[in-house]
């Protein structure tokens, strides 16, 4: 027996606020399969598709999966089910999902899925407990599944951040774009295995080693202290020859 999803409250944000102004450039630009007039249409659907669950830090030739993207030109799956094929690929899974912890990657994909940034903690909790009883394909499909998901997107629209901005704000919310791809705990974990040091680096024989700093330091004033003494002595010549006291 599945266990059921946490209730939680759903406090008020930013889309959860009745928007009535102009859609202009501040609003995020929609992508939907519904009205998509020529081909190249499809292509901005399916970039933007990417940048979404990607996010522009990850937008690789590697993570491109080129099956879901034939599949969906050729209208064998909806766009919810690219945005599925994406989420629980093994690139999303290995640059998302095996570098952070459960609580990190839940608000990484509420931000990337549903478009709105967590409630509170009661739903961070709610939706690691479904990623650790239903695993990676099934809190995803959750997310897809879920009402929320289909009463903003449906099956031919693209996910975005949902109302970033409201007009009564000078600021707005900051993009999720913005949010790094994983998080002290695991920068820590790269730190212990020597990643982020600076490397010594080794000499195999004794003449490849720098001269000490000592000697370098006192080289260094020997040859500034000879080299100011040769442009004072030059100077003061080519002045006396100008005026006539000595012949160079």
């Amino acid at each position: 027996m599945a266990i059921p999803l946490l209730s939680y409250p759903a406090s008020s944000q930013n889309q959860r606020v009745a928007g009535y102004e102009i859609p202009g450039d501040e609003q995020p630009r929609i992508y939907t399969a519904e009205n998509l007039l020529a081909g190249t249409d499809m292509d901005q659907l399916i970039w933007a598709g990417y940048r979404q669950i990607f996010n522009e830090q990850q937008l690789l030739t590697r993570n491109r999966q080129t099956f879901l993207e034939s599949q969906l030109r050729f209208g064998q799956i909806t766009v919810r089910e690219f945005i599925l094929g994406l989420a629980t690929s093994d690139p999303f899974r290995r640059r998302n999902y095996e570098c952070n912890n459960n609580y990190r990657f839940v608000q990484m994909c509420v931000q990337r899925i549903l478009g709105r940034e967590l409630y509170d903690d009661r739903e961070k909790l709610a939706w690691s407990i479904v990623l650790a009883t239903k695993g990676l394909p099934g809190f995803i499909d959750a997310l897809l599944n879920s009402e929320e998901y289909q009463q903003n997107f449906g099956d031919e629209t693209v996910p975005y951040q949902r109302r970033r901005i409201l007009p009564q704000r000078d600021r707005g919310e900051l993009p999720f774009a913005r949010m790094p791809r994983y998080g002290e705990d695991y920068r820590q974990q790269l730190e212990q295995l020597g990643y982020f040091q600076a490397k010594v680096k080794t000499y195999i024989w004794e003449w490849q080693k720098p001269p000490y700093p000592k000697a370098a330091r006192l080289a260094g004033k020997v040859i500034t202290i000879t080299g100011a003494v040769l442009l004072a002595g030059g100077t003061i010549a080519v002045a006396l020859a100008a005026w006539g006291l000595i012949s160079l």
